[in-house]
């Protein structure tokens, strides 16, 4: 599941390694740079970009997955992390399993039956995130990093990057969680290394909570009426409010619509009061007059899955 991962190594945790005098030598279109005085070097390592002074080494702005399995659209679990910051050992002659994490990408690209538009239109708001409706996707930005949610296909031809076989004509809809800032403070632990990344107890936690912050977006536009559970008039007009309600957003947002008009004068504090108790009410109501969206069903079971599959 992971994908993008930056490092950052300090000469203190590198041994003896001179990383000014030795480290160029395993890089590609190495380049030296004066920052105040500072000697920079920088360089690539097959699609992942370092930059190094006498100080540290940073590795940064690439997908590992991508380097060490070929391409991103698979998935790179445990195992494979492990060997892929082995091999990253290897390559630069120093121990990245020390080296700090300064930003993790989790990330799953799934086949759906439809095109990925569809289920982006059911993701609603997400609390203490900003939502964010894009040509390219959705995104949640949040104080420490952001959700993604896009055409995985779509982002490889407009890249012109080539799609594996498996995946090709395919309705293919990544979710991606981002990681950027204070992520031990997020994670609840010390500090996270390269070795922490394959840890078994860190990386099912990581999973559970991918897991669970797609599961605290509110869903929207994701019922529809039950006509078979439909026998009075009462019914009728409460399957209408909920439809309402749905089409409006959801529930919050539609308190939210009710708090901004009475702000703006054009609902008196009762009438706001009485609209949030209509819309509460059909709320709690919704299971058994409404059905869930097939989108959202085959979403949910999309999720579950790919945890599943991946402890």
């Amino acid at each position: 599941m992971y994908d993008s991962v930056n490092f950052r190594l300090l000469q203190s945790e590198a041994g003896e390694a001179d990383f000014l005098a030795e480290t160029p030598c395993f890089l590609e279109n190495v380049g030296e740079h004066n920052y105040n005085g500072e000697m920079v070097i920088t360089g690539s390592l097959n699609g992942l970009k370092v930059s190094l002074n006498r100080y540290q080494i940073k590795v940064k702005d690439g997908s590992l997955c991508k380097w060490f399995l070929g391409d991103n659209f698979q998935t790179m679990g445990r195992g494979d992390t492990q060997r892929a910051i082995e091999k990253l050992s290897d390559t630069l002659h120093l121990d990245m399993s020390k080296a700090s994490v300064t930003r993790l990408d989790l990330a799953q690209n799934m086949i759906m039956q439809h095109p990925p538009e569809v289920y982006i239109n059911h993701l609603g708001l997400l609390k203490f995130a900003t939502r964010l409706q894009e040509p390219s996707g959705l995104y949640y930005v949040q104080t420490n990093g952001r959700l993604c949610f896009y055409d995985k296909n779509q982002e490889q031809k407009t890249k012109r990057e080539p799609i594996p076989e498996l995946y090709k004509d395919k309705n293919v809809l990544r979710y991606e969680q981002r990681y950027t800032k204070r992520i031990a403070t997020q994670l609840k632990v010390g500090e996270v290394t390269g070795a922490l990344l394959y840890d078994e107890a860190f990386y099912v936690e990581l999973l559970n909570r991918w897991t669970e912050t797609y599961n605290a977006i509110q869903k929207i536009n994701d019922v529809q009426l039950n006509f078979g559970a439909m026998k009075t008039k009462r019914d009728f007009y409460l399957m209408s409010s909920i439809s309402f309600i749905e089409q409006a957003g959801g529930q919050l947002q539609m308190i939210a619509q009710i708090k901004e008009a009475q702000k703006m004068g054009t609902l008196t504090r009762k009438q706001a009061l009485d609209l949030k108790e209509v819309v509460n009410n059909a709320c709690k109501v919704k299971d058994g007059v409404m059905v869930k969206s097939g989108a959202i069903i085959e979403l949910d079971k999309k999720i579950l899955e790919a945890v599943k599959f991946y402890r």
